[in-house]
Order: structure tokens, then C-alpha cells, then sequence
């Protein structure tokens, strides 16, 4: 998952534990808020009636030989203010609040009361209750319920859009280093040295030490391939040279056949020895940019050519040949000699490493996203999965399938240097005692 996906998902995830947090903390705090105003409000209305009284006295709310000395309800039963006398004659003020419920004309009510013992302008003790219907705080403590979750959630979805366009364009030069400097870089040359635009510290230094590892690998690379190229040179003169002597030599008719037969071995070794120098410099060149793509190839006919110059060892194996390719590709921008190589060094090794009678079959595909993918498919003992990893190293030996010791000399190696220098991809899959397959991959065309 993208770094940008993760934060946003844990963005998401916050929000929604928040969410679901508030939606267990605000109720109670809403009823104690509810609850709260509710008591200011019952305060108030004490105030305000006890500044009537003191204004106006007692006679418009008391009765004499009434045990409820004065009551009002409104309309809707909501809330009632009552005034009665209190026995006792040494009655002191007192205030409490309480839940109660109260028969309202033949109906029971929940109220939430507030309770007032005074002393008259008579000086007699009355209780003052002042009453709000407990329904009204239920209604406002929803409402209020209401309005908070609705705050909380749309708060959680608009900070999880501007998290998410934050961490987009705080992400960007990460994005571009991936993308624009990194994939697809098979090679430091094909690297980007120009800098991320960027304020970030972080991404700075990474981009500085990315750009450094990368100028240090092409120097790397450009000496090895300069180390390659002169020791390849130099080689092929003193072999030349040795076997110019050793025919000069042969030419002796005076010579004696055992030291003929040696140094017709030593013929076969400087020969080895050149091929191998001369595999050596091509891989050299081929790094070093030296040959040209400026042909559009046809893979069927680079096959054909193949399958002709390899036909004497399929027949001397008995090995049969089979190619596929729906529909034909056209490489448009390859050298046809080193396809050809390239080619002609994995059907060799199909050959070489299959079973008497053994079948090789090549067959090619369009790929999903606009290529084309060739397949050199054998019947050989295969080759063990250890081995797979280290299968395209120069000048290494491993056991085969069968346990018998196999060198893929230089062949695969500059057949994958050959893939790379055509902007292909060679890779390679085997099971043990069925066989091995290589994959060719172009890219899409552009």
C-alpha cells in the first residue's frame, strides 16, 4: 500500500474513533448541559418572582384560607410557578432542585422543581416552587445531542479531505522521486540528476543522497566498462599473436606428432580464450553505447536466420523446433545483429542443455500493457531454484537438474545485456526435470 494510502487510512481511521468516541461522551455531557440550563432558567424565574413580591407584596397571589396560596400552569403544562404558605413559624430560607413527578389537571408530569422557602413581607413562611416540564429538557437535551454528533461528524469528513489534500501535496516530492527519477532506471545513465522541487529537509537529503549513490555507481560502471574494454583489447593481440606461432609451428614438417597434438591443444584453448575476450569486448561495447538502434526488426525473420544456423544440431539430437509468434512483432528500434546473438545464444542453450528427441518451442504473445513477450521454452532437466537467482552472473557454474556440473559460460549474460540494451527484460523460470522457459519482454511501443 502507498505511503499516501496508509496516512489517509489512518487519517479515516482516527476520525471515525473520534466519532465514535463523542458519540459515547456527548449524551451525558449534553444531559448535564440540558440540565444545567434548565436549573439557570428555574433561577431566573425565582429572581424575577421574588422581585415581584417585593414590588408588589403578596395580595395578588395569596388567598386567605387557601392551603395553595396561589398556581399557574401555562397552556402547554410546561411549566407552573406556585406559591403556599409554609407551617412553621420559624422557617428559614432554604433552595433545593429535584425530579418529581405532578398531577396536572388529572394528568402526572415529570417536572424538574425548584424549591424556595422565604419569609413575606407579613413575615410568614411560604415555599415557592417554580416547576419546567421534564419533556422540554429531554426535547432540548436531543436537540442539542443532535447538533453536536452532526458538528463532530461533519468536522471528522472535512479534516479527513483537507488531511488528505495536505498529505497529497506533502507527499509530491516523494511521488516525483519514485516516479519521474526512479522507475524504470535499469542504469545510473538513465538516472535524473535534476533536483525534486521540494521544501521539505527530509526529502532534500534524500534526493541529495540518492543523486550522490547514483553519480558514484555510473563512475563505478564507466570504469568497470573502460577496465573491460582496454583488457579486452589488449588481450586479443598476444592471442592472435600465439596463434599465428602455433600455425607457423604446424607448418614444421620436421615436427614430432606428440608435440603437434599438444599444441593443437593449446589451439583449442587460445580459442576458447578468444571467444571468451571477444565476448567480453562486445558486452563492453554494448554498455558502452557503441552500436546503433536505428532498425525496425522483425522478430520472425532474426528466428528464421536462427533456426538455419542451428539447424545441424537440432537434427543431431533430434531435437524438434517449434515457433509461435500471433501475431508477428516488429522490434522498432533494434540492431539486428545483436538480436540475432541475443537470440541465437538462448535457442543454443535450448539445445545444448535438452534431452535426446526434446522439443523446444518459442512462442510470442502481446502482453497487457502493450508489449510483447517471447517465450524459449525447453524439455531439459531444468535448472535447481538456487540456482535461478544467479543465472545471468558472469563466469558462474552451478549443477543442473540431473546434478551434473553445467557452465553457462558468458551466453546468458550478454544475452541479458543485449535484452537491456533494447529496453527488454529477460528473465528466467525453471522446474526441475521438465525444463526451463526464458521470457523476452519489450516494452510498449511509444
Amino acid at each position: 500500500m502507498r505511503l499516501e494510502a496508509k496516512l489517509a487510512l489512518f487519517n479515516a481511521l482516527s476520525k471515525l474513533l473520534l466519532v465514535v468516541l463523542g458519540a459515547l461522551v456527548i449524551p451525558p455531557i449534553v444531559g448535564r448541559v440540558a440540565t444545567a440550563h434548565t436549573d439557570h432558567h428555574l433561577h431566573q424565574k425565582k429572581e424575577e418572582m421574588l422581585a415581584l413580591i417585593r414590588r408588589d407584596g403578596l395580595v395578588a397571589f395569596v388567598r386567605e384560607k387557601q392551603s395553595e396560596a396561589y398556581a399557574d400552569y401555562n397552556i402547554l403544562k410546561q411549566e407552573y410557578i406556585s406559591i403556599t404558605p409554609e407551617p412553621g413559624a420559624k422557617a428559614v430560607p432554604r433552595e433545593r432542585i429535584f425530579d418529581e413527578l405532578r398531577q396536572v389537571e388529572q394528568e402526572i408530569e415529570d417536572f424538574r422543581i425548584l424549591s424556595y422557602t422565604f419569609r413575606g413581607p407579613d413575615q410568614r413562611p411560604y415555599r415557592l416552587e417554580i416547576g419546567s416540564s421534564l419533556a422540554t429538557v429531554e426535547l432540548l437535551t436531543a436537540t442539542l445531542r443532535r447538533m453536536a454528533l452532526w458538528v463532530l461528524v461533519v468536522g471528522a469528513l472535512l479534516t479527513v479531505g483537507t488531511d488528505a489534500v495536505f498529505a497529497h501535496y506533502l507527499l509530491r516530492p516523494l511521488r516525483d522521486l519514485i516516479t519521474r527519477k526512479l522507475r524504470g532506471v535499469r542504469h545510473p545513465s538513465a538516472f535524473t540528476y535534476e533536483p525534486v522541487d521540494t521544501t521539505t529537509n527530509d526529502f532534500r537529503r534524500l534526493d541529495d543522497s540518492l543523486t550522490d549513490m547514483m553519480r558514484a555507481l555510473e563512475s563505478a560502471f564507466a570504469k568497470e566498462r573502460e577496465f573491460m574494454s582496454n583488457v579486452s583489447h589488449e588481450l586479443l593481440t598476444p592471442v592472435s599473436v600465439l596463434q599465428s606461432r602455433f600455425e607457423n609451428m604446424l607448418q614444421d614438417a620436421t615436427l614430432p606428432e606428440p608435440h603437434s597434438l599438444k599444441i593443437v591443444e593449446s589451439q583449442k584453448t587460445l580459442y576458447r580464450l578468444r571467444n571468451t575476450v571477444k565476448t567480453l569486448l562486445l558486452i563492453a561495447n554494448i554498455e558502452n553505447a557503441r552500436y546503433l538502434r536505428d532498425e525496425a526488426v522483425p522478430l520472425a525473420s532474426v528466428l528464421a536466420e536462427v533456426a538455419e544456423e542451428l539447424e545441424d544440431r537440432l537434427q543431431q539430437r533430434d531435437i524438434t523446433l517449434t515457433v509461435d509468434l500471433q501475431p508477428e512483432y516488429v522490434v522498432p528500434r533494434a540492431n539486428r545483429t545483436l538480436l540475432f546473438t541475443l537470440l541465437l545464444n538462448l535457442l543454443s542453450n535450448a539445445v545444448k542443455y535438452n534431452r535426446q528427441g526434446g522439443r523446444i518451442l518459442v512462442q510470442g504473445r502481446p502482453a497487457a500493457d502493450g508489449g510483447y513477450e517471447v517465450r524459449v521454452q525447453d524439455t531439459g532437466p531444468g535448472i535447481a531454484p538456487e540456482n535461478l537467482p544467479h543465472l545471468f552472473d558472469r563466469f558462474r557454474r552451478f549443477a543442473g537438474g540431473t546434478g551434473a556440473p553445467e557452465g553457462y559460460g558468458l551466453g546468458l549474460p550478454i544475452a541479458r545485456t543485449i535484452a537491456t540494451f533494447h529496453e527488454a527484460t529477460l528473465t528466467a523460470e525453471s522446474v526441475v526435470g521438465e525444463g526451463s522457459t526464458f521470457m523476452l519482454r519489450f516494452g510498449a511501443e511509444e
